[in-house]
């Protein structure tokens, strides 16, 4: 019964970044559109809409990269390793 808990917290885990994801996009698309918009009927042509869209893509990037690299696993595969270092060591056994 506590893996099924603990599977279900982690896919909930997962369920939500995946739909803060979808929203940072979201707002990334309308708002980058909406500034394009400005700077097209301000100014004649676009001048400085590239600016935020540049900035705030590096941020959506690593965004994306956090939620899909399984860091999860790859932390828990870490503590495996640095325990079978310190039992290997310490002449612990299993």
């Amino acid at each position: 019964m506590s893996e099924d808990l603990e599977l279900r917290r982690r896919a909930t885990r997962r369920a939500d970044l995946r739909l803060a994801l979808r929203s940072h996009i979201a707002t990334f698309v309308v708002v980058n559109a909406g500034l394009f918009a400005i700077d097209w009927f301000t100014g004649g042509g676009i001048n400085w809409a590239y600016w935020p869209l540049f900035g705030w893509g590096i941020g959506l990037v690593a965004h994306i990269l956090s939620v899909n690299v399984e860091l999860e696993g790859a932390r828990e595969r870490l503590i495996q390793e640095e325990m079978e270092k310190l039992r290997r060591r310490d002449g612990v056994a299993r």
